[in-house]
């Protein structure tokens, strides 16, 4: 058989500026929406800033915005065109009837690319939720037969149900049953943390904004393995992998879905299982692009999802910032960035930060020691002195603590200083009460 590449879709990209929106701000933001674009793996043959005035409820745009956005489309042969912001389900039904093409908007879009991105079944689960809740809303857009009456024998469909009563009833018996599936994997990732809490490994997960280089930098600091590209959502699934510290302990390093502006309500909820790792970790390392335009405004952006979650600074968890893509920024504005990255150590009620190139690895060394001066916060540091009998706690403590001190006595005796974490701290004096010098 022959087979044939799939032609990819022609896509027309529009950004809506409204009234209160900076001119600079809305160039950014259809940049992104042409990456999310791309990420989709469709063309875009043509974006376009359109100004919005006055929001109409039936078609978003003006009579005459959306005549010509129709000749766009003709001249381009778009067979697809997405709106990057949101639309009602009735907006979208018009909107395809008036432009003789398939429209989405940014949920849409970024719901498609999250189901392109999904590779494991924990993944498929989420992102199929999410579509699900959010087709639930548009059946009046993608069925043509919502009118017709059903007779029936009463058994899948009463007599008189309407179509879209069907539909929707079948839909909800779908997302039932998801939920139910995915509240199974909350619930063995419960007990997956609950090992982790008992284990002396802490947790360190990346969150950031997406493409400010997450996995790049899970990449640099561990084994890595995970799909690196300059691209948005290029990672979608969590993966952990051990992260060496300078002292030669560890830790685990956990890389975590990015984050967008305006990201459905629905993709928050549907992926809360795995947001919960975020949510457990001992230290974020929050990524920045510092490179990016708006990254203070990608920065408050990603604060806001985290606090949706109930995870960072307001909830009592460390966060270091790190400000990647270093690279990228030359002369002054280097220098300026190097100034107010030392100034944030030198205060307490300030986050720390970085500025590294996960490319090149300039500054990955201070940030580890950054990172493990953070996870030793609640540390503990014991002073022991361990006779020949008990020589096997000397074994244990070099395997779980960070020796800061060992003297070798002439009696046979050990004298040992060593900082461990909160938990193996408590299991040392459990077993060992009468060698800690107090």
């Amino acid at each position: 058989m022959l087979e044939r590449e799939i032609p990819r879709e022609k896509a027309l990209v529009l950004h809506p500026r409204f009234a209160n929106e900076r001119a600079g701000d809305a160039d950014y933001d259809l940049e992104e929406a042409i990456g999310l674009t791309e990420a989709l793996d469709a063309e875009c043959v043509e974006s376009r800033i359109i100004p919005i005035r006055e929001l109409r409820a039936s078609n978003f745009f003006g009579k005459g915005q959306i005549e010509e956005i129709s000749s766009v489309i003709q001249a381009s042969e778009a067979t697809l065109t997405i709106v990057n912001a949101a639309l009602s389900p009735i907006q979208q039904r018009n909107l395809e009837r008036d432009w003789k093409c398939k429209v989405i908007d940014r949920t849409g879009l970024i719901l498609e690319i999250f189901g392109l991105r999904a590779a494991t079944k924990e993944g498929r689960l989420q992102v199929e939720l999410a579509r699900l809740g959010y087709e639930r809303s548009r059946l009046v857009r993608t069925w043509t037969h919502l009118e017709r009456q059903r007779g029936g024998q009463g058994f899948l469909a009463g007599p008189g149900e309407t179509q879209i009563e069907s539909d929707r009833r079948i839909l909800n018996d779908k997302i039932t049953k998801l939920r139910r599936d995915l509240e199974n994997v909350r619930r063995t990732r419960g007990l997956q943390r609950k090992k982790r809490e008992r284990a002396p490994e802490r947790v360190v997960a990346l969150v950031g904004y997406t493409n400010a280089g997450k996995s790049t930098l899970f990449n640099a600091l561990t084994t890595g393995g995970v799909m690196a590209k300059d691209m948005l959502f290029a990672t979608l699934d969590t993966t952990h992998r051990v992260l060496p510290l300078p002292s030669g302990q560890s830790a685990i390093l956990s890389d975590t879905v990015g984050f967008i502006s305006d990201l459905p309500t629905d993709l928050i909820t549907a992926f809360r299982a795995t947001l919960e790792e975020v949510k457990d970790a001992d230290v974020l390392l929050h990524v920045r692009d510092i490179s990016d335009p708006l990254t203070e405004r990608r920065r408050d952006e990603v604060l806001d999802v985290l606090e949706q979650i109930e995870a960072g600074p307001e909830h009592g968890q460390e966060i270091i910032e790190v400000w990647n893509k270093a690279d990228l920024v030359m002369g002054a504005e280097r220098a300026a960035l190097n100034e107010r990255a030392a100034a944030t150590l030198d205060f307490e009620d300030m986050m720390n930060a970085y500025l590294v190139s996960c490319l090149s690895g300039e500054g990955l060394s201070d940030l580890l020691h950054g990172v493990e001066t953070a996870l030793s916060v609640n540390d503990h540091t014991l002073t022991v002195t361990i006779d020949p009998a008990n020589f096997s706690a000397r074994a244990w403590l070099h395997s779980h603590g960070n020796v800061l001190m060992e003297d070798m006595r002439k009696s046979g005796n050990v004298n040992m200083r060593v900082r461990l974490s909160e938990s193996d701290s408590g299991k040392f004096r459990s077993n060992y009460p009468k060698l800690i010098n107090d």
